[in-house]
């Protein structure tokens, strides 16, 4: 008897030492699809593919740009998308997410467990025997094995609101993106918006410089007094003060692009030189955004996701309050756990049905159903209030985006005037039929022209993205397309 249990403990011991390296040697290795990774199949695709944009065009990371190379719409994305954390706290949320669904499917499957243990059991008085106490040593070996066959929607209920919240974690990631890209984009037309008028600022300083010269010259033949040349030189002097406010203004709004792009303070970047090249598209009525937004935005979809998930979690608190069916089985050799070795090596094996009957919890089930049903509640007015947000969102932007749309051709007009109105007063000025009051004005005007053109196109730009943001369907093609 003891030699046979001596050597059931080794084929015992053999057979555990195989299955622990069988299961700690990778799957991968063996050119096998890793099916502990994801057993039931509850992470969603987007944890293999990578997160993707609404046109389908996936996020790599890390980025790789040259940063010695203008900095385009589409590569600031790429980078802050990259490093912002935001992102990565929504990708881990999904992750979670995912284990709880795949627990929320574990429970239609069994559990079952195994203890192995090696005892001595030392019985007997040594002192009345007058000899050593026996000793007998061997393997015990005790199992269970539980599993749920009948509930009243528990699981199903569990396995709905997980899937759901699931969904909910997909949609928050999503909104994720739209919302650091949105922050981006504002701030790289900042930037844009920033260096053309730093641009402007040194051409009007040119032109006032030259508008000196000639004013210098005049005076110099006498054909002009001192006080023409000080109105010039006043406007030079402003001109060039106004150069040195937008060099300070295109420095701060380039910080901020550094800061929304994650990158380290102080990183050089470089901007396109202008910001003449636009897309005049039509923009649709403002009932097609409505329903696009209410349709597809994330952050709806996430508020729904979450209200159903709510609302099936309303289901799962009564059931778990009612009647459950359960198969248990176990078996035992040689005594059972926190016990010592039986004296005769047997084997015992026992399988029945248990019927659970929750007969009374102190009503703390009710109080429990009543917090779902809250719980509820405040999901239905949360979508309402996100959904009133988004669209008042879409509404501002849509009137910002036909507001600039129209300001596009006026602005050009406006600078096309102003600057053949400069050139008519310098031409007047040299021919000595105009003064340099009237000279000046023409500068001011054409430096206001600048301006207006400057803000009209990055108006444009900055809506017309804020648009697409705001309704949930901004990808990387509409950044490419910026530059086209």
């Amino acid at each position: 008897m003891h030699t046979r249990v001596l050597t059931n403990g080794k084929s015992l011991r053999r057979i555990l030492s195989i299955l622990i390296t069988a299961l700690s040697w990778p799957s991968t290795a063996l050119g096998v699809p890793d099916i502990l990774e994801d057993p039931l199949g509850a992470q969603p695709g987007r944890l293999h593919t990578g997160s993707a944009l609404p046109d389908g065009s996936l996020i790599a990371c890390p980025a790789t740009i040259d940063l010695s190379e203008p900095l385009e719409p589409g590569s600031a994305i790429d980078v802050a998308l990259c490093n912002n954390p935001q992102i990565s706290s929504s990708w881990a949320g999904i992750k979670i997410q995912a284990g709880a669904l795949g627990e929320a499917r574990a429970a239609y499957l069994p559990t079952m467990r195994v203890s192995v243990s090696r005892l001595s059991n030392r019985t007997g008085n040594s002192s009345l025997s007058g000899g050593s106490d026996p000793i007998r040593t061997g393997i015990q070996v005790y199992g269970t094995m539980n599993w749920r066959l009948l509930d009243f929607g528990e699981r199903s209920a569990n396995n709905k609101a997980a899937s759901l919240l699931l969904a909910a974690a997909l949609a928050a990631h999503d909104a994720s993106l739209q919302k650091i890209m949105s922050g981006v984009i504002q701030a790289y037309y900042d930037s844009m918006t920033a260096q053309s008028h730093l641009i402007a600022c040194k051409k009007m300083a040119e032109i006032a410089e030259r508008i000196l010269a000639a004013t210098k010259r005049r005076e110099a033949h006498g054909a002009v007094a001192l006080s023409d040349t000080l109105p010039a030189l006043t406007a030079l002097a402003k001109a060039r003060l106004n150069e040195a406010r937008a060099q300070g203004d295109f420095n701060k709004s380039l910080s901020m692009l550094v800061q929304s792009m994650g990158l380290a303070p102080g990183t050089a970047l470089r901007l396109p030189q202008n910001l003449e090249l636009y897309r005049a598209d039509d923009v649709t009525e403002l009932n097609l955004w409505l329903r696009e937004a209410e349709d597809k935005h994330p952050s709806i979809r996430q508020a729904r996701a979450k209200l159903a998930a709510d609302q099936a979690k309303i289901t799962v608190v009564r059931s778990e309050g009612l009647p459950s069916l359960d198969a248990t089985a176990y078996i035992s050799r040689n005594g059972y756990p926190n016990q010592g070795l039986s004296n005769n090596s047997q084997s015992v094996t026992t399988a029945g049905v248990s019927l659970n009957l929750p007969i009374f919890e102190g009503f703390g089930r009710t109080y429990k159903i009543r917090g779902a049903i809250a719980q509820v509640e405040q999901s239905q007015v949360h979508l309402q209030e996100t959904t009133n947000q988004i669209l008042t969102e879409v509404v501002k932007a849509h009137a910002d985006a036909l507001t600039s749309l129209g300001s596009l051709k006026a602005s050009e007009q406006l600078m096309a005037a102003a600057t053949q109105g400069l050139q008519s007063s310098m031409r007047r000025y040299d021919r000595r039929a105009a003064d340099i009051l009237e000279v000046l004005n023409s500068q001011s005007s054409l430096a206001d022209a600048e301006q207006e053109r400057i803000r009209a196109i990055a108006e444009w730009h900055s809506a017309r993205l804020r648009l697409l943001a705001n309704s949930g369907v901004l990808g990387m093609a509409d950044l490419v397309q910026e530059g086209k």
